[in-house]
C-alpha cells in the first residue's frame, strides 16, 4: 500500500469516528514505508482535518456537479490531491495529479478517475484560495473558509477573546505543533539531560518549566522515550500537576487518569514516594499506563478500572486530580479532526458530564483536601463558569491561590485565584488549556 492510499484509508477510519492519532499508529505500525513516506501520511491526514472546509470550498469551486452529494472516499481522494497542490510545494503538481488519479481509478474507476484528473488540473496553487475566500457573501463566512474552523466555533471566540486573539489562535491551530518532551527526574536532571543529548541545544526550545522542553523534531528523541528519559507531553498539560502541588508521600488520586500522562508526572513530582490511584473507565488504556510508568521507574501508581462518577477510593486523598472529559478545543492543532467534531449541543452534554464528576470528587476529599480540576478546553462554560457553579454548589470549597507553585511567566494568574487558561499559542508550542485548584475547608 502505497503512502497515499494509506493516508485515505486512515482518512476514511477517522470519519468513521475512530481518533487520528489512534488510526495513524495502528496503519504506520503495521506499513513497511521509508520515513519520509511515513512523514507523508501523517502530512496529508492532519493537513487534510486542518484544510478540510478551505479543501472543500476549493473543489466545489472547480466541480460542475452537487460537491456535496459525492462519495466520502472519492472527497478525501480529491482533498488529498488538492492540499498537496495548495500546501506541500515539495510535491511536483503532475505528482500529486497522478497519485489521486491513480487512487480515483482502484477505488471509483475509470469515469471517476477522469473527472478527478480534470478538476485537479484546474486548481491554479497561486489563486484558488483567494478565489473560494471571495465567493463567501459574509464576513464570517469568509474567515470559516480562509481558516478552515467551524462558523459557530470563530463567532463565540470572537465574542469571547477578541478578533487579533482569535485570529492567532485559528493560524496556530492550522499549525503544525512543536511536540513538548518532559524530562524524568527521577532518572536525570534537566541540566544533564541537556547536556549529555544536546550539547548545542539547537533542537530544544525552552517551554518555561524547567523539566520540559518542545521541538520540530520527534524522532530525534524517540530513544530517548522508549528508554524512559522522556515522556511526550505538552507543557500545558504539565500546568495543572504544577497546581497539585504534591508533597512526598502524598495520597493522590487521579480521575480519568488514562493515557497518564499526568498521573506519570505526579510520580515524578512526588519522588516516587507516595501513592497515586489512577481511576479510568477504560482498563486497556490503563495497561498502557503501567506499562509506561514501569518505563519511568514509577512504582506508585495503582490502576482502577471504574466510573469516576461513581467510584470510592479506600481512603480520603490529600490531593484530587481531575482531568475532565472536555471539548478538547485548546488542542485543535494537534487534534485536527475535533474542530469539525465538537457542537453546542456536545459541549452542553459535556458541561453536565463535568459537574457529576466535579460533584462526586468533591465528596472524597476530607478537610484541606486540594481539588485541581483541569480540561484541554478554552470553552468558559466548561471552565470558569464550570467552577463558578461548582462553588455555588458546594460553599465548602473555595479557590486556593497558593502563590509559588508554578513558575514564571505562569505564577501571576496563578497566584491571583488560584487557575491558569492558556490559550493555543500563547506561549511558543503551548496548547489550549484550564486548570483550577481548589480547597475543602472545615465544615
Amino acid at each position: 500500500m502505497t503512502a497515499r492510499e494509506l493516508a485515505l484509508n486512515a482518512l476514511q477510519q477517522v470519519d468513521a469516528g475512530k481518533k487520528s492519532g489512534n488510526v495513524l499508529h495502528d496503519l504506520l505500525g503495521n506499513a513497511s514505508l521509508e520515513r519520509h513516506d511515513r512523514a507523508l501520511v501523517t502530512e496529508l491526514v492532519n493537513g487534510v482535518f486542518r484544510r478540510r472546509l478551505t479543501l472543500d470550498a476549493v473543489i466545489a469551486a472547480c466541480y460542475h456537479h452537487r460537491y456535496e452529494k459525492t462519495a466520502p472516499v472519492m472527497k478525501n481522494i480529491l482533498r488529498m490531491g488538492a492540499y498537496q497542490l495548495l500546501w506541500l510545494d515539495r510535491i511536483p503538481k503532475w505528482a500529486a495529479v497522478s497519485e489521486s488519479v491513480a487512487l480515483a481509478r482502484k477505488y471509483k474507476g475509470e469515469r471517476m478517475s477522469r473527472l478527478v484528473n480534470a478538476l485537479l488540473r484546474k486548481i491554479d496553487p497561486g489563486s484558488a484560495l483567494q478565489v473560494a475566500v471571495q465567493k463567501e457573501t459574509s464576513e464570517i463566512r469568509r474567515l470559516a473558509v480562509a481558516t478552515s474552523h467551524p462558523e459557530w466555533l470563530i463567532e463565540r471566540w470572537i465574542d469571547r477573546y477578541g478578533t487579533d486573539q482569535t485570529g492567532a489562535m485559528l493560524d496556530y491551530n492550522n499549525r503544525t505543533p512543536l511536540t513538548g518532551f518532559r524530562i524524568n527526574t527521577l532518572k536525570t536532571t534537566p541540566d544533564d539531560f541537556a547536556s549529555a543529548h544536546d550539547p548545542q541545544k539547537h533542537i530544544r526550545k525552552a517551554a518555561g518549566l524547567d523539566d520540559f522542553f518542545l521541538s520540530e523534531e520527534f524522532t530525534l528523541f524517540e530513544t530517548f522515550v522508549r528508554q524512559g528519559l522522556l515522556t511526550v507531553q505538552n507543557p500545558t498539560q504539565g500546568l495543572c500537576c504544577r497546581l497539585c502541588n504534591p508533597n512526598r508521600g502524598a495520597l493522590v488520586l487521579d480521575l480519568c487518569a488514562a493515557p497518564g500522562g499526568k498521573a506519570t508526572y505526579l510520580g515524578e513530582l512526588m519522588q516516587n514516594a507516595g501513592s497515586i490511584t489512577a481511576v479510568d473507565l477504560y482498563g486497556a488504556k490503563l495497561e498502557k499506563l503501567t506499562r509506561h510508568a514501569a518505563e519511568l521507574g514509577i512504582s506508585i501508581i495503582t490502576t482502577v478500572a471504574a466510573d469516576a462518577r461513581t467510584f470510592q477510593p479506600g481512603a480520603k486523598p490529600d490531593i484530587i486530580l481531575l482531568d475532565a472529559p472536555c471539548s478538547g478545543s485548546g488542542v485543535l492543532a494537534r487534534r485536527a479532526e475535533l474542530r469539525w467534531k465538537i457542537s453546542p449541543s456536545m459541549l452542553a452534554e459535556l458541561v453536565s458530564l463535568q459537574a457529576e464528576i466535579l460533584d462526586h470528587a468533591a465528596s472524597l476529599l476530607g478537610a484541606d483536601g486540594i481539588l485541581v480540576y483541569a480540561t484541554c478546553s478554552i470553552e468558559p462554560e466548561e471552565n470558569e463558569r464550570q467552577i463558578d457553579a461548582f462553588l455555588g454548589r458546594h460553599p465548602e470549597f473555595t479557590r486556593d491561590p497558593l502563590a509559588g507553585i508554578v513558575p514564571e511567566p505562569f505564577d501571576a494568574s496563578a497566584s491571583e485565584n488560584g487557575s491558569i487558561l492558556m490559550l493555543p499559542g500563547q506561549e511558543t508550542g503551548f496548547d489550549g488549556g484550564f486548570a483550577q485548584r481548589l480547597k475543602k475547608n472545615a465544615d
